[in-house]
């Protein structure tokens, strides 16, 4: 017999205070007080009660490097962050351009039960920028696959690019671009700007992804496709986005949460922990990153988790790999940067990580809000709650989180995902 539940005391992300009963996998209840009789009783008093907040943008490594993470640690670390549907994305070994290897993803998510995991296609063969992968047979595949990205590297060929946006139209799919022009990053290890130069790091141009995220927009409405900008870190990105929708032009955006908190500065330490793809950047870059998340300029967050063994994070800083972690950590920060500063509330917050990420990734059975009848994907959050970072107690194999030690506003109390109880904090 499926176990009931009552969440019993937490406030709706439109500030009403109701308790949410789920059973059969649905949500059955909402209402002011319910009776509990026959529920296994979730507290949620003092907590916000959220739709499963959905991922477009994760790295679980399997198959491949099963040593930094694997399908069921990365579900495990998700359903601990509160997500009930991540994206994983293609830079797997071998490379996941292929039904065979989409459907091997989709199939190890499956059998993990934590989280839905939704396969990300490779746009080109190996990543290589050069021939299209197999698109056609990922999109009809088990998996339905519906995004497709080279993602760690950019789709730099306009003409690979332009054939690659005319083909997903015919599956009503996205593709989701790394805004990187190459010849401009060659080497790059941090952002270019007044702290490259007194440290001695070679610097990546915000020109290098403002250039790109343009070109591909023009592409993009000149054969009427839908694009995607991954982990938008520039002012000056964001200005371009914000033109391009101005003018009716399909675009989406996301922004990660290291990008919407951590800055350039925090480089100076030498410290390969922050160390990512695309780089941090400048305080100005942060504070124009976080009004155009509040504004649906930048239409979603995405994690961009990124586990890696210790041995490639704990060496010199030109040879650590770029990436953080993510998933654990999320929500977090997106209530310490955009909820304590005022700059939005927990109904734009669902709609940013819940109800528009599914929209996109058109994960048909998530970004529901929290009604009757709906699937049983919900996660409650005690927002005033505080907790450390300890990087020895993520569910993630990877231990490389920038927020060790950090005191975080935010705990995650529990995730339902299809109306099973995936996590609770303390159990």
């Amino acid at each position: 017999m499926t176990e009931k539940y009552l969440i019993q005391g937490g406030v709706l992300a439109n500030g009403t205070q109701s308790d949410v009963a789920i059973a059969d996998g649905v949500i059955t209840q909402v209402g002011g007080t319910l009776d509990a009789s026959g529920y296994t009783v979730i507290n949620a008093r003092g907590s916000i009660v959220l739709p499963g907040l959905v991922d477009l943008h994760t790295h679980l490594r399997e198959p491949g490097k099963e040593d930094a993470e694997t399908v069921l640690s990365g579900s495990k670390a998700a359903a601990k962050g509160g997500f009930v549907a991540i994206s994983a994305m293609a830079n797997t070994t071998p490379v996941a351009d292929t039904a065979g290897v989409v459907e091997q993803v989709f199939r190890l998510g499956q059998e993990a039960g934590l989280v839905d995991v939704f396969p990300i296609g490779a746009v080109t063969q190996g990543l290589l920028g050069e021939n299209l992968s197999d698109i056609g047979a990922m999109a009809d595949s088990a998996a339905r696959v519906r995004i497709f990205s080279d993602d760690g590297n950019c789709v730099s060929d306009p003409l690979v690019m332009r054939r690659a946006l005319e083909y997903v139209k015919k599956f009503d799919a996205v593709i989701a671009q790394h805004a990187q022009e190459p010849r401009l990053t060659r080497g790059a290890q941090m952002n270019e700007g007044l702290v490259s130069s007194q440290i001695g790091l070679k610097g990546w141009p915000a020109i290098a992804e403002e250039a790109i995220i343009a070109r591909d927009i023009l592409l993009a409405d000149h054969v009427q496709a839908r694009l995607h900008i991954c982990h938008v870190t520039t002012a000056g990105g964001v200005e371009i986005i914000r033109w391009a929708k101005s003018r009716g032009m399909s675009v989406t955006a996301e922004v990660t949460p290291h990008h919407l908190l951590l800055t350039d500065e925090l480089a100076r330490s030498y410290n390969p922990i922050y160390k990512v793809n695309p780089p941090l950047r400048t305080e100005k870059d942060v504070m124009a990153l976080r009004e155009a998340l509040a504004d649906g300029t930048i239409d979603i967050v995405a994690t961009d988790h990124a586990p890696h063994a210790t041995e490639t994070k704990e060496c010199e800083w030109q040879e650590a790999s770029f990436g953080m972690l993510g998933l654990e950590t999320a929500l977090s920060i997106v209530n310490l940067t955009m909820i304590q500063s005022g700059l939005t509330d927990w109904s734009t917050i669902a709609t940013r990580m819940s109800a528009t990420p599914a929209a996109i990734g058109r994960y048909v059975n998530h970004g529901k809000d929290i009604s009757v009848g709906n699937p049983g994907h919900v996660t409650v959050i005690n927002p005033t709650a505080t907790y450390r970072v300890d990087r020895d107690l993520v569910a993630s194999k990877s231990r490389n989180t920038p927020f060790h030690g950090t005191e975080l506003p935010g705990v995650v109390g529990a995730t339902f995902y299809n109306g099973a109880l995936t996590y609770r904090a303390g159990a």
